[in-house]
């Protein structure tokens, strides 16, 4: 009986070297496992950031561009004014326009009337 104590020490001793090598073997995959997703996150990071970057320089241009249109916008202001302005002034004149118009067509009537009854009858040559 004493040589198998030895022979299973060397199968049990076998054995449990076999489940540590085979646990170590899984926990390094696991792990580089983990790295690999670590790196794939820190480069998808880095390609975000540069898209973000891209689109700081297009909204400080965009800005900037708002500024300028504002600024221009500001100058047309008092053309705008000048224009309304204008516009008023057309709207009064075509109203005094209309009021001497009638009165105008009121004093030409009143003259044909007048011209009509204190005139005498057209004079025609004997033929």
């Amino acid at each position: 009986m004493a040589e198998k104590e030895p022979e299973a020490r060397d199968d049990l001793a076998e054995s449990l070297n076999n489940l540590f090598t085979s646990v170590s073997t899984m926990v390094k995959s696991e792990l580089e496992g983990t790295n690999n997703q670590l790196e794939l996150l820190e480069k998808m990071n880095l390609r975000v950031a540069e898209e973000y970057e891209g689109f700081g320089d297009v909204a400080a241009g965009l800005r900037l561009f708002v500024e300028q249109l504002k600024s221009k916008s500001g100058n047309f202001d008092a053309y705008v004014q000048q224009i309304d302005a204008i516009e008023q002034q057309v709207t009064e004149f075509e109203a005094v326009t209309s009021v001497l118009d009638r009165h105008v067509s009121l004093l030409e009537s009143k003259v044909q009337s007048a011209y009509s009854h204190h005139l005498p009858p057209p004079h025609h040559p004997p033929v």
